[in-house]
Order: structure tokens, then C-alpha cells, then sequence
């Protein structure tokens, strides 16, 4: 199997896996929205692929739960916030790393990617419901992001110890 093709499939792995931990648990939010475990794989998906394979395979699995689950409203804006997380991952992990501990790395991209997060739907509320109601997503956001930070960085540390290596 050719290079290209293996990126192909693993992205498309990571987007079903993504739109499976998004869907299997789902807690609605106060704003018509829900809390999910997505995240995690959402910055899997960023630390594992390139930038254009992990933003389409975050965007698209986060935007397909949305469609799925009959949150259309926000399929749009997911596909956006959660494409924009996995970059966030990429590339802070990618800079992170150069300067020495690795777990570091996991640790600060993905909380800066899940302050991606709680911003871009706050802003993304905000308009469609107002700032001031929007805001009490936040610490709800703010919940979710950390929990997909510690069950991200658990399933990194299994491949790595697995022997699987990544580019």
C-alpha cells in the first residue's frame, strides 16, 4: 500500500472515530447543544495526521455526529471549531516538541485547541442566541475540552507504548 494511501485510510478511520465518540455519549448542553467525548479523537486526529487529513477527518466525523443526531444548525460551524482544533494539536505539538518533553506537548496543544473550542462555539451561540446566554456553555465546553485532553493523551501514550509510529 502506497504512502497516499495509507493517509487515506487512516483518515478515514479517525472520522469515523470521531463521529462514533461524538454520538455514543451524548449530554445536552443548556443552549440546544451537547457534551460529547469527541475531542479526544478530534486531537488524535490533529497529533497522528497532517494538517489537511487531520482537519477533514476532525471537521468532517465532529460535522456527521452533528448531522446525524439532528444538531444541523451546528454541523456548519463543528466542522470549522473541530478542523480548527486539530490544527491547533498539529501544530502546537509540532512546535512544542522541538523544544523537549513530549507529554508537554500533548498537554499544551490540547488544552490551547480545547480553548479553541470553548471560544469558537461561544462566538458561534453568541450569534445565534446572544453573548450573555451563550456564555453559560462555557464552563460546560470548558469540562468536555478537559476531558478530551486526558482520554487523547491516554490513547497517544497506548500507541506509543503499542510501537505504532506516527509522522
Amino acid at each position: 500500500m502506497n504512502e497516499k494511501t495509507k493517509k487515506i485510510v487512516m483518515a478515514s478511520l479517525l472520522t469515523a472515530l470521531t463521529c462514533i465518540a461524538t454520538m455514543i455519549i451524548k449530554i445536552p448542553s443548556p443552549l440546544k447543544g451537547y457534551l460529547n467525548l469527541g475531542d479526544c479523537i478530534v486531537l488524535v486526529s490533529g497529533w497522528v495526521l497532517s494538517p489537511l487529513y487531520g482537519f477533514l477527518a476532525a471537521g468532517m466525523g465532529s460535522a456527521l455526529a452533528d448531522l446525524f443526531s439532528g444538531y444541523v444548525i451546528y454541523a456548519p460551524a463543528t466542522f470549522v471549531i473541530k478542523g480548527i482544533m486539530s490544527l491547533v494539536a498539529f501544530y502546537g505539538l509540532k512546535f512544542l516538541s522541538k523544544k523537549g518533553n513530549k507529554t508537554f506537548g500533548f498537554v499544551l496543544s490540547g488544552i490551547t485547541a480545547e480553548i479553541v473550542m470553548t471560544a469558537g462555539y461561544f462566538i458561534f451561540e453568541g450569534f445565534l442566541y446572544g453573548f450573555v446566554p451563550s456564555a453559560v456553555n462555557i464552563p460546560a465546553n470548558g469540562m468536555q475540552g478537559l476531558t478530551g485532553v486526558i482520554i487523547g493523551i491516554s490513547i497517544m501514550k497506548i500507541l506509543e507504548k503499542s510501537g505504532i509510529k506516527f509522522k
